[in-house]
């Protein structure tokens, strides 16, 4: 991943600084105890039109909120503000590339304690560079974890809070430690759940199965664009739960996610995925989800925001 330049600008409290003058205690709440959720989105290059898209912008910002209420923090910016303040932040950074932004909720004042209630919150969007985050050309090999996703009885999944993804840096290590590329993470009923950070689309024949929300996954707006997109090529789509030996039986599987954007499954511990090649209707998904995101097919242009 990118190291943040100290010169880049972020923006922090309504303020837009140097990455480098923003400095936080060593006693932050958010730091002690995980107080915080986040947000991600992408932006896309179009070097053609020399544009800047953001995908989804104001879906993530709802999320955010979302996110917010669910841990019971005050996001002092409305969505239309933040989608305002990346705009900004994209154009005083002068990013021409494809690049990341990450919003950020957090418990910022110092407390000694869990209870957060009189500690102060902070919101902070981060602009940097992004290119691949997984092998999105030639495919992905991945393990099934021994560590179980978070139940939502425990810690809210469908709030991108801080602290839960100590769960998903577990699951990644001990993949990538075993030689594999990602993880695959079961619930707390040895159902297939998701990714350390993307959902997860499996083809059966002629139908691709997505995880429902009960199986303790995160509502992803990626998994949410692919709900739609799915049928308008030929394919059913469902939401049922997935036992981890039908991902060994599969025709096609992919993740899915900001960071991940569509990347292809081509073995699960040690098994061959179909061919344990990229299924066409996997490359015909990210074939359309690349040219939605560059601003190449009109029929998706509400999804984009130009910065």
């Amino acid at each position: 991943m990118p190291v943040p330049d100290p010169d880049r600008i972020v923006f922090f409290d309504g303020e837009y600084k140097r990455h480098g003058d923003v400095h936080l205690g060593l006693l932050t709440h958010a730091l002690l105890y995980g107080t915080g959720c986040f947000d991600g989105l992408r932006g896309y290059w179009n070097a053609d039109r020399e544009q800047l898209y953001l995908l989804q912008v104001k879906a993530h910002y709802e999320r955010l909120h979302q996110s917010s209420k669910i841990l019971g923090l005050d996001c002092a910016f409305a969505v239309e503000e933040l989608i305002e303040a990346t705009i900004e932040l994209v154009r005083r950074n002068e990013l021409k590339e494809d690049c990341y932004v990450r919003s950020l909720v957090f418990k910022s004042g110092e407390g000694f304690g869990v209870p957060f209630a009189d500690v102060a919150t902070s919101t902070a969007l981060s602009v940097l560079p992004m290119g691949k985050y997984l092998d999105t050309d030639r495919g992905i090999r991945c393990k099934v974890s021994t560590w179980i996703r978070v139940s939502d009885a425990a810690i809210p999944v469908r709030a991108k809070v801080t602290g839960v993804y100590v769960n998903s840096h577990l699951a990644k290590n001990e993949a990538t430690d075993a030689g594999f590329d990602e993880a695959i993470m079961l619930d707390s009923t040895g159902h297939v759940s998701e990714g350390p950070g993307e959902n997860l689309f499996m083809k059966r024949g002629d139908v691709w199965i997505t995880p429902p929300p009960y199986a303790d996954i995160l509502e992803g707006v990626t998994r949410k664009m692919l709900l739609e997109l799915i049928p308008t090529l030929g394919c059913e789509v469902l939401e049922r739960p997935i036992d981890r030996t039908e991902l060994y039986i599969c025709d096609e599987l992919l993740l899915c996610g900001t960071g991940a954007e569509i990347t292809p499954v081509l073995d699960v511990d040690g098994r061959p995925v179909g061919a344990g090649k990229i299924g066409d209707s996997t490359r015909a998904i990210q074939d359309l989800y690349f040219k939605i995101a560059r601003g190449d097919d009109p029929r998706y242009a509400h999804w984009l925001t130009r910065a």
